[in-house]
């Protein structure tokens, strides 16, 4: 009796083992390896780029917080450009307008001095925006393109159970087992390679565009600075002047309502 037990088991472990994930993937060939392997490098790049420009913008959004605390506290420019890190965008946004500066007082006109300034720090901002932007479009590529790479291995899988159906002349299970999920996995496969990749590419597509905004003001107030001669800064608020600022409203005296003027007798 155990015997039989145990030869049932092994025999239920083998056909477990027929129509598993590696069986499947074996009995496509090197057509479906050859899927599995364009769509695991599919994968792997779209969460690379994911860590590695997340962490890219939380540096440039961490920067921006020192840069609204310290920079604007320098005497000058290049005072301020001193304590910024070396190689961020915001000390590369600087280094550029002090350029610019150095070299608007060569042109006679006023105005084409004014808007080749301007000119230049909008370079400087469209190349932080394009290095940020870099390793999205491959994101977006592999959105839109790996539910059809799956999709390959799935009609391959199912024009391969068809054949064997037509060679064994009826639908029996183990003549259809391996080739159905073989495309049932593909299918899946390309569907767990694209939603992350969707997703990552919206999210890391907002936070840059957050970044922009950030480098937009921070160009503007660079202009208004240089073109003043250092007379204009932008309000330095720390977090202690901004509670400050809040208990101030809150303790602040209401406004007495004006007194009835009674109406006059006739």
């Amino acid at each position: 009796m155990i015997i039989e037990l145990l030869a049932a088991a092994a025999g239920d472990n083998e056909m477990k083992n027929q129509f598993g994930f590696w069986e499947a993937m074996n009995q496509g060939g090197a057509i479906a390896w050859s899927i599995f392997g364009v769509l695991v490098i599919m994968s792997v790049g779209s969460f690379y780029i994911l860590i590695t420009k997340l962490l890219e913008q939380n540096k440039i959004m961490r920067q921006y917080k020192d840069v609204r605390a310290s920079f604007w506290r320098a005497g000058s420019l290049r005072e301020g450009a001193n304590k910024l890190e070396k190689n961020s965008a915001w000390r590369q946004l600087v280094d550029d307008a002090l350029k610019a500066e150095d070299e608007h007082g060569k042109m006679t006109d006023s105005l084409e001095a004014h808007d080749w300034m301007v000119g230049s720090l909008t370079r400087s901002e469209a190349s932080i925006n394009a290095k940020l932007a870099g390793g999205l479009p491959f994101l977006a590529t592999t959105g839109a393109t790996a539910p059809f790479v799956g999709l390959l291995g799935t009609v391959i899988g199912i024009y391969r159970a068809l054949i064997n159906i037509g060679l064994a002349g009826s639908a029996s299970i183990d003549k259809v087992a391996g080739p159905v999920g073989e495309a049932l996995i593909m299918t899946a496969i390309g569907l767990l390679v694209a939603v992350p990749a969707v997703l990552a590419y919206n999210w890391l597509q907002s936070r840059n565009k957050r970044i922009a905004s950030m480098l937009h003001g921070f160009s503007t107030d660079l202009l208004a600075n240089i073109n003043s001669k250092g007379a204009v800064r932008p309000a330095v608020m720390t977090k202690t002047s901004t509670q400050q600022a809040g208990k101030a409203a809150s303790t602040a005296p209401a406004a007495k309502p004006a007194a009835a003027v009674p109406p006059k007798k006739a």
